[in-house]
């Protein structure tokens, strides 16, 4: 795994307190320090281990499928006039991205002694791949899940209890991602002597959004390894992706941040419309606070109350960003740009029919910035294709069914 012989000076990855910039820290109750600290400890001299590193290659070749192919979109290239790959996330085991991290964590809470394993999911692919890992170790899983997320991707709420995880419905609040977040924390505050919070995405206290981000980086390692074997040149001009909270986005950024001849294009939702107040535009709407154990920009009302996010897509809908993105984003390394729930259905049939690949609604929003820019033809475009659409599939029938 290279990320661990990336430059931790660099502005881009964390400080030895997870900062990124301003963004980043552990802001966490008393009761989770003992957990967080054990973590934040041991977090690297595990990933670094020689047998932690066979183990987790292992799995991500023979029970997750990687490496994932890099694929020339042809048609999809013609339209545009320009060149544009997919890295197919959507290719991996469980459908999605997720599964590299959950991979490695579950890895880590064996090496940290905990038997039982909770996580929080909104569109349901990182709840089904911790289900998946704790299955395949045979350890005890409880998902929290928004209740109107539940109803939404009940296929993977299916598959999660089908693998003997226990899916609880976080019913406060919006009913959707961060309702279930906060769950889950709540859970971890009273069981933390025997529980590892397997968190999906770049966000919560330190250690996690570096953790995360490493595990997923193997995206990017891939895509320079095989962009090289196909072009001769492993440095794309932009490499573009989906952000909630922004796993799939870090991933595939991870060994492009410090290569500024990458332009690095991440999408948000933004629902309704960013002004419409059904949005999850964090960079156009948000403000600097403090949200699920860190300092980020979230939605966020004068007296600090989190907004209510909105888009079609479950996994896009939350209040906030990781705080490498914010860090990113205000620093201006990445460009970071928002789309409607429109243009995202109507980029998941555009490249369903041009290209015969059905993506997940949260990974249509990456394909409906291609209208939004101009490109050039000699430009080499990565779109990192997160995540499979069957779980959408009830919002595509009724899309077309309009």
């Amino acid at each position: 795994m290279n990320q661990s012989v990336i430059q931790q000076n660099s502005s881009f990855h964390p400080d030895a307190h997870g900062y990124y910039g301003i963004f980043g820290g552990a802001y966490i109750p008393e009761m989770l320090y003992r957990n967080v600290e054990e973590l934040r400890a041991q977090y690297l001299q595990h990933m670094q281990e020689e047998t932690f590193q066979k183990e987790f290659h292992d799995l991500l070749h023979d029970f997750v499928g990687r490496p994932t192919p890099l694929f020339f979109a042809k048609r999809l290239s013609e339209k545009y006039n320009t060149q544009i790959w997919l890295k197919r996330e959507d290719l991996c085991h469980t459908g999605a991205h997720k599964v590299n991290n959950t991979v490695g964590q579950i890895l880590m809470a064996e090496r940290l002694g905990k038997k039982r394993i909770i996580a929080e999911t909104g569109a349901g692919q990182h709840g089904v791949a911790t289900a998946t890992v704790c299955a395949l170790k045979g350890l005890e899983c409880i998902v929290y899940m928004g209740e109107k997320d539940m109803q939404r991707q009940a296929p993977n709420v299916a598959r999660m209890r089908m693998m003997g995880a226990k899916v609880i419905p976080a019913t406060s609040g919006s009913k959707t991602l961060k309702d279930a977040t906060n769950e889950a924390i709540r859970d971890w505050i009273n069981h933390s002597n025997d529980t590892h919070y397997i968190i999906g995405s770049v966000v919560g206290p330190h250690p996690y959004p570096d953790m995360v981000a490493r595990f997923q980086s193997v995206i990017s390692e891939e895509i320079k390894r095989q962009l090289k074997a196909t072009t001769g040149h492993k440095y794309p001009t932009h490499v573009i992706a989906c952000v909630g909270g922004g796993s799939n986005a870090a991933g595939a950024f991870y060994h492009f941040l410090d290569e500024p001849s990458v332009e690095l294009l991440a999408v948000e939702a933004a629902g309704e419309g960013v002004q419409s107040g059904k949005s999850a535009a964090t960079t156009a709407l948000g403000t600097t606070g403090i949200l699920h154990g860190s300092k980020s920009l979230l939605m966020q009302t004068e007296d600090g109350q989190v907004v209510e996010p909105h888009s079609i897509s479950a996994g896009l809908d939350y209040p906030g960003i990781g705080p490498l993105h914010a860090h990113l984003f205000t620093s201006k390394r990445g460009t970071y740009m928002h789309v409607t729930d429109e243009e995202a259905l109507e980029a998941a049939f555009e490249l369903s029919r041009t290209e015969g690949i059905i993506p997940a609604l949260e990974t249509a929003h990456a394909f409906a910035i291609l209208k939004k820019r101009s490109w050039n033809p000699t430009d080499k475009l990565v779109i990192c294709l997160s995540g499979r659409g069957d779980k959408d599939l009830a919002t595509y029938m009724e899309a077309m069914n309009k």
